[in-house]
């Protein structure tokens, strides 16, 4: 799949699965791509991986026909660009709440390679040569922009974000999201329900794909209920998470052979 038709079916509400990889091992691009996940979504928000790595990531996931989106630290067109430069087909940019960080996103995933007083110009509406704005469509036709949802100001300010016409899906960030409500990490709580539905709601309305990062579920049994909702960007736990499956089996093997417990891990929220 390229840049361009993950671009179209998530708009067109086609379901895309994923899930969120940090693991660098030459042997897990051909796992993921056996697993049949349709996008890898890479990480460098909140894993410690470097420019080279992600490149190589990217890379190599591409050239299997999955397209890599890397989520950048930061809602910064600078680090939008150095991901696509890299070899990536889409970024998530985290914690967008305003129409300015939108169009600095535009900028970098539908302008590149203008910058400077350019950019700035053709963001405020300022016009391109006919030559010049073919060549920018061409160049940026498989670039994907995702927007992290999660707090209140990007819910409540969503429809104004959405008209910039630059998004092409929202991802909630649920921990982020729960905590922002008041209700951290109560996923449960009508609170959080009804500003996820309604986020899903918005985004599907306006046409755009609309999904959920969902993290803390042993099971897919709560993502096919988002799915109903309207949730098309399903991305299932992460593969750093994978060892969850373990602590059951650790915890036996632990009980059977008198070994002391070494407590309990701290949970990543990623």
């Amino acid at each position: 799949m390229t840049g361009a038709q993950l671009r179209r079916a998530l708009r067109a509400g086609q379901p895309i699965i994923s899930t969120l990889i940090v693991s660098e091992s030459p042997r897990w691009p051909a796992m993921v791509q056996a697993a049949g996940f349709d996008m890898a979504f890479i990480d460098t928000e909140h894993v410690a991986l470097d420019r080279r790595s992600v490149a190589w990531m990217c890379q190599v996931y591409a050239a299997l026909g999955i397209p890599p989106v890397v989520r950048i630290p930061s809602p910064d067109p600078y680090a939008a660009c150095m991901a696509l430069d890299g070899g990536a087909v889409g970024v998530i940019a985290p914690y967008i709440e305003t129409v300015e960080q939108v169009r600095a996103m535009r900028g970098a995933t539908r302008l590149r390679p203008l910058k400077g007083r350019r950019l700035a110009e053709t963001l405020a509406g300022g016009p391109l040569e006919p030559q010049l704005a073919s060549y920018l469509e061409t160049f940026n036709a498989n670039n994907v922009f995702i927007a992290n949802i999660e707090s209140v100001p990007a819910m409540e300010n969503l429809d104004a974000l959405l008209a910039e016409d630059a998004i092409d899906a929202v991802l909630i960030g649920p921990h982020d999201l729960s905590t922002s409500l008041g209700v951290p990490e109560q996923y449960s709580h009508p609170t959080f329900t009804a500003a996820v539905e309604r986020i899903l709601r918005t985004a599907r309305a306006a046409g755009v794909g609309a999904g959920m990062h969902m993290t803390w579920a042993d099971e897919p049994g709560p993502l096919l209920t988002l799915a109903e909702q309207g949730c098309n960007l399903l991305v299932y736990r992460a593969d750093i998470l994978a060892l969850r499956a373990m602590r059951t089996d650790v915890a036996a093997i632990r009980q059977a052979v008198g070994a002391t417990d070494a407590g309990a891990a701290k949970e990543d929220h990623i």
